[in-house]
């Protein structure tokens, strides 16, 4: 497992490059995700405005104005947070990244003013020759933006109102975080954590927001996310496999299939060695923790070096394989589809059948509440998905209907 950049380089390269302990494995590939979601929606966008689905935006273009004292303000404070933390960091990350983890750093008011005020002075200088040398006309003009311009801020909502609902849907399915994080505040341990039901819900609701203020169709716009979310989840499934976070499966003790040898060992039963976790000791799921010792045929990073014993299902791994093949089948359907939402309602259907069957053989916790009042041994997640799959076929036929 790579759980930063750095851990990748110096195992496959033997490059020590102390500056990429900032780059988390598990937060790059889910920038690839929203990168590759956003990429597939601009796509599907430009299709169907030239099929009539959406309407270009015409804004009025007006002559640029002299940049005012709060923009040179914003420019000098986003350049001294540049000089003053992050460019600290990376020239002193051999240093600094020695004595215990990046986030330490990061998250602490270590860092050099005198740089800080340097950029920050480059930053307004270039603020001000931007606005002298920029041109415009003379007189007010209507331009058209084609419907994808939307495609940056939808992707920015979907993020920010994803992150949220995936924290807080996290902390109701492992209350006891909360409370660490209320004995111990930290941004690092508020951050950990997420569950993706409650960012695709949050998400979602926030994107109806934004397309409802922008005035454009919603169920045309949810069958051209449709695809571009399946492929988000699949890249983000290879953050967690790669960086081992914790989503992985049951223990797996038993022989591979004969008709499976063909496949690589860890396809089946894997251990994590070295997962961002550091799993250490005995867990309720039948695995434990152990550290890795010389002699063991995995390298030792350090404040990471553990692996579980006995192996376990990589989920995460299976589930980037069914989401990329779900994918493929929205592209394929999304032209062939002429009634508007339906391709939205075929995306739930099969990622809450997805979801439902991986919970079979992952590790997750059981609802109490659920047990208590109803007999019924059902995780979080499988609840979400069983409802997203109704959802999913309500829609069809509603749609069908209407």
């Amino acid at each position: 497992m790579y759980p930063t950049v750095y851990h990748f380089f110096i195992d496959q390269f033997n490059l020590e490059i102390p500056a990429l302990k900032l780059i988390n494995s598990f937060g790059l590939f889910v920038a690839l995700a929203f990168v590759g979601a956003a990429y597939f929606l601009r796509k599907e966008m430009d299709r169907r405005q030239a099929l009539g689905h959406f309407q270009a935006t015409i804004i009025q273009l007006r002559p640029t104005e002299k940049a005012t004292p709060f923009d040179y303000l914003t420019q000098g404070i986003i350049g001294f947070l540049i000089g003053w933390k992050f460019l600290y960091l990376i020239f002193n990350a051999g240093e600094l990244f020695q004595s215990g983890l990046p986030q330490r750093h990061l998250f602490s008011l270590e860092g050099n003013i005198l740089l800080g005020i340097l950029v920050a002075a480059g930053f307004i200088a270039w603020k001000y020759w931007e606005s002298k040398s920029e041109s415009s006309p003379n007189e007010p003009r209507e331009i058209q933006l084609p419907a994808s311009h939307h495609v940056g801020s939808i992707v920015t909502v979907a993020a920010i109102g994803g992150i949220i609902g995936a924290k807080f849907f996290h902390l109701l399915e492992y209350p006891d975080e909360l409370v660490r994080f209320f004995q111990d505040p930290s941004l690092s341990n508020f951050l950990g954590g997420l569950t993706i039901y409650g960012g695709l819900i949050v998400g979602g609701l926030a994107v109806f927001l934004y397309a409802r203020r922008k005035k454009i169709n919603f169920l045309h716009l949810a069958d051209a996310t449709a695809p571009g979310l399946m492929l988000a989840y699949g890249i983000g499934r290879i953050g967690c496999q790669v960086s081992g976070d914790g989503d992985w499966g049951i223990p797996n003790t038993k022989p591979k299939p004969d008709f499976l040898n063909w496949l690589p060992d860890w396809m089946w039963s894997y251990s994590f060695p070295n997962n961002v976790n550091g799993v250490l000791g005995p867990r309720q799921a039948g695995y434990t923790g152990k550290l890795i010792e010389q002699g063991d045929p995995w390298p030792i990073f350090d404040g990471y070096g553990t692996y579980l014993d006995p192996g376990v299902y990589p989920t995460a791994f299976y589930e980037t394989m069914m989401a990329l093949c779900i994918f493929g089948i929205l592209w394929g359907l999304r032209k062939s589809i002429k009634v508007p939402g339906q391709l939205f309602a075929i995306y739930c259907m099969a990622n809450g059948i997805e979801r439902f069957f991986i919970e079979k053989i992952r590790v997750n916790v059981e609802m109490a509440w659920m047990k208590e009042h109803f007999g019924l041994a059902i995780t979080q997640a499988e609840l979400i998905s069983v409802l997203t799959f109704s959802a999913g076929c309500a829609l069809w036929f509603w749609l069908r209907k209407k």
